[in-house]
């Protein structure tokens, strides 16, 4: 094998070691960053600190300069969705239909609804988790299933669907101008696809476990669940649920049918929000504040981590390893979006982050997309719904974070996130080429 790509491979397995033992991003990136300036050559000789100050920290900045404020309005939406109980209202209105029943997919629809409509997936986790364990406790199912219920409506269909406001769909917009509705007819179709093989997988499994024995008090799980945790109602005085979804609807009807920049859009999702929900903050204006501190606080921790990683990027588009790896992948003599396919989940398994992934990719290889001549709407949907595979290696931190909030292991639970957030992404992916390759 070539040595610079051997090189990057080796970066890619000790970026994801490293993660995987949970060293922070902050400090992984730039390491990574040194191993490669090392081992790796160059068109000019690069030293340990000019690739960091030069190639590094340029790749970084310009991620941050270029989705600061969309990072920003979502965290702030996040956090007003958090602290009013809008997210929580939603959540049990719909957990209250499944009377028992497909409770695991009825947590998958919970969480896609909420994502699609402009909620953290962060904020999520800490949401949805408490009325997931009721609602499986209820039905006596496993706990292990749990977190790939949660995090498959987070990452999948809410992050790739057309109109979607993800970051995955800004970053396509940005960089190839195209509408965040791009190809929507084969993007619906792999969308719908997704959907339903996740929906029935955890279906499945659920029936399968339960036949096998493994019910909600399980002694083989390793960490066993507080009785103050299994006594978490929630609050009372939630919002109505029509109320809670007004602000998403106006950020899909801005962003979607006005056309207005997605920062805007989330941004009069926030003053909807807190005009409709001002009450449910007791104490006022001083609480508010604190809201919205949260909210930016949590903005600045995602999108340094975030743009940390598209920095170690910038290093590696820039090694001989990766321009051998490139002309290696266009010898294969293959379509254009699978090439586009390839080489998003690789950067996003390489970097542990759809966004990271996505945002490394089009910095090094959008003018080589435009060039294979693929429709460039195609190549926006296929490069989002990629960005969601091999993101979801053990390493992510994602899913790192929320194993540690459901109190299970890699061991445990990680199977089931890999079909629905690997697999079957990666199906959605074939599908929606084949699609694309049908309407010409």
């Amino acid at each position: 094998m070539n040595f610079g790509i051997l090189v990057l491979f080796i970066a890619i397995l000790l970026f994801g070691v490293l993660a995987f033992l949970q060293l922070s991003a902050l400090i992984l990136a730039p390491l990574v960053s040194i191993f490669v300036i090392i081992c790796s050559t160059f068109e000019e000789p690069v030293t340990i600190l000019g690739g960091l100050k030069d190639l590094f920290m340029p790749a970084a900045s310009a991620y941050v300069t270029s989705y600061f404020l969309v990072f920003f309005v979502g965290a702030l939406f996040g956090a007003v969705y958090q602290f009013t109980g809008a997210a929580e209202s939603i959540a049990k209105w719909i957990a209250g239909m499944c009377k028992g029943k497909l409770v695991a997919p009825i947590i998958f629809i919970i969480t896609c609804i909420l994502t699609y409509g402009g909620v953290s997936g962060f904020v999520v986790f800490f949401v949805i988790y408490p009325i997931a364990l009721n609602l499986f406790r209820e039905a006596n199912l496993t706990r292990r299933l749990i977190p790939a219920a949660i995090s498959a409506g987070c990452w999948t269909v809410s992050m790739v669907a057309p109109g979607s406001p993800s970051i995955q769909n800004v970053i396509a917009m940005t960089n190839l101008g195209t509408p965040s509705t791009a190809a929507f007819v084969p993007s619906m179709i792999a969308v719908v696809v997704e959907f339903v093989l996740i929906f029935v997988w955890l279906e499945w499994r659920a029936q399968s476990f339960t036949k096998r024995g493994y019910f909600f008090d399980d002694d083989r799980l390793k960490f066993q669940l507080d009785p103050e945790e299994l006594g978490q109602a929630g609050r009372e005085d939630l919002p109505h649920w029509g109320i809670a979804l007004i602000p998403i609807a106006v950020i899909l009807i801005l962003f979607n049918i006005v056309k207005l920049p997605v920062e805007t859009s989330v941004f009069a999702g926030v003053m909807v929000a807190t005009v409709l929900m001002f009450n449910k903050v007791p104490g006022g204006i001083k609480e508010w504040l604190k809201v919205f501190n949260k909210g930016a606080a949590d903005s600045g921790v995602s999108i340094l981590n975030t743009a940390i990683v598209v920095g170690f990027g910038g290093i590696v588009q820039k090694t001989q390893g990766f321009s051998d790896l490139v002309a290696a992948l266009k010898t294969w003599h293959i379509s254009p979006l699978v090439f586009v396919m390839l080489t998003v989940a690789i950067c996003a398994g390489a970097c542990g982050s759809a966004s990271g992934g996505m945002g490394v990719a089009f910095n090094a290889l959008t003018d080589t997309y435009i060039e294979l001549g693929a429709n460039l709407e195609q190549v926006h949907r296929i490069a989002a719904i990629a960005a969601g595979t091999l993101d979801t290696l053990p390493h992510q931190g994602a899913q790192i974070t929320l194993l540690g909030i459901c109190k299970m292991t890699h061991k445990e639970a990680y199977f089931d996130i890999m079909v629905t957030q690997i697999i079957i992404p990666f199906i959605a992916c074939f599908v929606f080429i084949a699609c694309a390759g049908i309407g010409g």
